[in-house]
């Protein structure tokens, strides 16, 4: 039986690709001619008036050098220049298709995947903040007012997503902004598509929340030897006064090994007092109410605390890990309030409740066993802690295997976020201890909602029927987010249950209601317009194929859980086939020996290939178990930008970055702008040196013959024999090469929220194994090459 990503989520299978559609052949030759069409599928080369340039005709197989210029921005909807201007900007909220189907079996047609990657509370430079005693909704579908409903009258409105008339609210026709009456349409929540409302008592089950952190730490053998503690302490120190929040703020640390030890940080003690509870078993607070701690009112002691814990456990001989009972005990402490609770944890946890037994066998890594949890104790405590508004974010510095499938639970159903530190060792590995450094810093210090929800609405008609990311599915459309953080995604997967007929735009609105760190209660929504259209090559057209890859990742995740890895691997090559061969069954005069796909899905088997060779997909025994379930957990919880440079990173090269090279000027610096790479080692050459950018981690790859030139003015050595195996930093050296080379690590650097690490490769350095595993266009021992996957593709398109 043939697998399918689309039919697997699919009830209704729909026409099969393999029946012409009398409309798309209609609206090619529209777009062509009837003679244009033949003569640009040969050459390629041929352009018409006409003809949208995401329908342009592609042969992949001749055509395979198509990476574009810089990252592909998404397609811009078909809305006039009024509507385009107020839509939702995709960084925040996209769809996979910018033309929205009329009906269910034109969307089945197109073997294309319908819907939504959210990013709903990242960081924005601009925000409308908007105080109101009355919060403008539909009083049918409670959509909040927003740029595309329509004014009956200055005292109606008409709800975009339901259709029903409802009265302006008198308030509502004073608009704040221009001191006006009777322009309601002028205001700005009208104005704006994404919006943030300051909410009103009637959005609250209780007061809100303070903000309250609780770090829960192993203090085992295995967690001293590697030497964390030193530095998440170092990094709380210097991040004390910038942790979010306001007088209210509260406090408090645990520590465990084979016991479970808590600190007495009240106000008037002269030192820290720690507490012991050696009953695992039975877990209790010694002292409910002095372990969370007004961290004003103590911060002395939480000082003298964080300076004295890295040595207290030094001489420790306890390898035991007792982390399940640390848990409950961390549950117990923030039930009150709710908050943040950060674990961090370095083995497998080995005594009492949650206690896990190694289940990776390195000849079965490929085997989907062990992708999933060994026990219920991890997502039974997680929802737990949901329900009490707690969520709980693990960061896992392991060395050896630690199952995260089973630990991973705490934090996926609880809302929180999971960091991943395979090997780490302060000394051993110190692009590992950079790395947690720096991610601390952006940890402790970004912004927070605590006590949320979010719900998707979307124009009658559409429905929502699977969500991905960390939360807790509290109804159809709720989600449940103890906390959201800015760095946190979603993935919507929808279906459109009646025809759009009747429709020329449809709607879909997310709001994020939530406490903010000063104890404001808050909503923050966002709201996009896409058009409704009625012919197949329209569908195609506005393909925006980055979230369709990124939409079927998160779908692949859980088909290797629920099923196995062989599966979700035919799922995906078979969503590529499906919709290449539905779109060239469509057009007549093809010739069948070609793969043709349309410009806006020209990459998607390229991306496809990425994602089959990337650690939560890719085949054979090198991916340790942990490595890949990571990945998985990455590819439901990362924003579509992050996920992206995963799946695809970009590849310069920047030996030659002073020659030649496009320029742009950023805040007084001038900064290179070396075009792309394609990934494939026959693009590297050893007397040059490369940067790529994976997301999270820069590789430098340097060639054995590089000028010497190049690693004395950017590496700070005289030559190749002399730059060490381990280097994370560029030196600061006086030379326009040096200062060209920063400007563009830096300007990476500053395009995201998780600085990443750097980390310098040498030719024969054995790291460098990692580097050309991203080389995807490249043929290895499992996998086949680009092209070899193209011809693969045609074959099957063409059977």
């Amino acid at each position: 039986m043939k697998l399918s990503i689309l039919s697997y989520f699919q009830d209704s299978a729909g026409q099969s690709y393999e029946q012409t559609d009398f409309e798309f052949n209609k609206q090619l030759l529209l777009f062509y001619g009837v003679n244009q069409l033949t003569s640009s599928i040969g050459g390629l080369s041929l352009q018409h008036s006409q003809q949208p340039e995401s329908l342009r005709p592609v042969n992949l197989t001749q055509d395979r050098n198509i990476l574009p210029v810089s990252s592909v921005p998404a397609p811009v909807p078909n809305l006039n220049s009024d509507l385009r201007k107020l839509n939702c900007s995709p960084d925040s909220f996209r769809c996979t298709l910018t033309n929205i189907p009329q009906t269910q079996a034109l969307l089945n047609k197109a073997k294309l995947p319908l819907g939504l990657l959210l990013h709903p509370f990242r960081d924005l430079t601009q925000l409308p903040v908007i105080t109101t005693s009355t919060i403008v909704r539909c009083r049918s579908c409670r959509t909040y007012i927003n740029p595309f409903v329509s004014f009956i009258d200055q005292r109606r409105w008409k709800c975009n997503l339901c259709y029903r008339v409802n009265d302006v609210p008198e308030e509502f026709m004073y608009n704040p902004l221009t001191r006006s009456y009777g322009e309601p349409h002028k205001r700005p929540e009208v104005q704006n598509s994404t919006v943030e409302l300051i909410a009103s008592s009637d959005y609250m089950l209780r007061p809100p929340q303070p903000a309250v952190y609780l770090f829960v730490l192993d203090v085992s053998h295995n967690a001293v030897e590697a030497g964390y503690l030193t530095i998440v302490c170092q990094s709380l120190l210097e991040n004390l006064d910038k942790l979010p929040g306001d007088s209210r703020t509260r406090i408090g640390f645990i520590t465990f090994d084979s016991t479970v030890q808590f600190y007495n940080l009240q106000e008037g003690l002269s030192q820290p007092q720690m507490l012991i509870v050696s009953d695992i078993d039975d877990i209790f607070l010694p002292t409910p109410d002095s372990l969370l701690v007004n961290l004003h009112e103590s911060k002395e002691l939480i000082k003298d605390l964080l300076n004295a814990l890295p040595n207290m456990f030094t001489n420790t001989r306890e390898t035991h890990s007792a982390l399940g009972p640390a848990l409950q005990a961390a549950f117990k402490l923030m039930s009150p309030t709710g908050g943040r609770i950060s674990v961090f944890q370095t083995q497998l946890p080995s005594l009492g409740a949650g206690l896990l037994h190694s289940r990776e066998d390195p000849n079965q890594r490929s085997s989907t066993k062990h992708l999933g949890p060994a026990t219920d104790f991890y997502k039974k405590l997680a929802l737990d802690c949901s329900g009490q508004q707690t969520a709980v974010d693990l960061f896992l510095l392991s060395s050896q295997y630690s199952d995260l499938a089973s630990l991973a639970c705490v934090s996926k159903y609880s809302a929180g976020c999971i960091y991943y530190y395979p090997s780490f060792h302060h000394s051993h590995n110190p692009a590992q201890a950079e790395k947690l450094q720096k991610d601390l810093k952006r940890y402790l210090t970004r912004k927070i909602g605590f006590e949320a929800v979010m719900r998707i609405r979307c124009t009658k008609g559409l429905s929502i029927h699977t969500f991905h990311g960390n939360f807790f599915v509290r109804s159809t459309d709720l989600l449940s987010l103890a906390n959201v953080n800015p760095d946190a995604g979603f993935a919507v997967q929808m279906s459109i249950e009646e025809s759009l007929t009747d429709t020329s735009l449809v709607c879909f609105q997310t709001a994020l209601l939530y406490t903010s760190s000063k104890g404001e209660r808050r909503i923050r929504v966002h709201t996009l317009c896409l058009p409704v259209v009625s012919s197949l090559a329209d569908v195609y057209a506005g393909a925006d194929v980055q979230a369709v890859v990124c939409l079927l990742a998160n779908m692949a995740v859980d088909r290797s859980v629920s099923s196995s890895l062989a599966d979700a691997r035919d799922a995906l090559v078979n969503a590529v086939v499906d919709s290449l061969a539905a779109y060239m069954s469509t057009a007549s005069n093809l010739q069948q020996s070609m793969l043709i796909a349309p410009n806006s899905l020209k990459l998607f088997p390229l991306y496809i290939l990425a994602l089959l060779k990337q650690k939560a997909f890719r085949t054979g025994t090198s991916t340790r178990l942990d490595d890949r379930v990571y990945a998985m957990c990455q590819m439901k919880s990362q924003p579509l930008v992050h996920l992206m440079k995963m799946i695809h990173p970009n590849l310069y090269r920047i030996d030659k970055l002073i020659d030649e090279v496009i320029t742009i000027h950023v805040n007084d610096r001038v900064v290179p702008q070396p075009p792309l790479q394609k990934l494939s080692a026959e693009k590297l050459t050893r007397e040059g040196a490369f940067l790529m950018d994976c997301g999270s981690i820069f590789y430098i790859w340097i060639g054995k013959n590089c000028d010497n030139n190049f690693i004395k003015d950017v590496l700070g050595y005289p030559n190749y024999a002399s730059v060490p195996q381990t280097m994370t930093q560029l030196p600061e050296v006086d030379a326009l090469s040096s200062e060209r080379t920063r400007s563009f690590v830096s300007w990476l650097r500053d395009s995201r929220t998780l600085s990443p690490v750097l980390q310098v490769i040498k030719d024969e350095n054995p790291a460098k194994t990692e580097f050309f595993q991203h080389l995807i266009e490249d043929r290895t021992e499992a996998a086949f090459s680009y092209y070899e996957f193209l011809l693969n593709i045609q074959q099957q398109v063409c059977k």
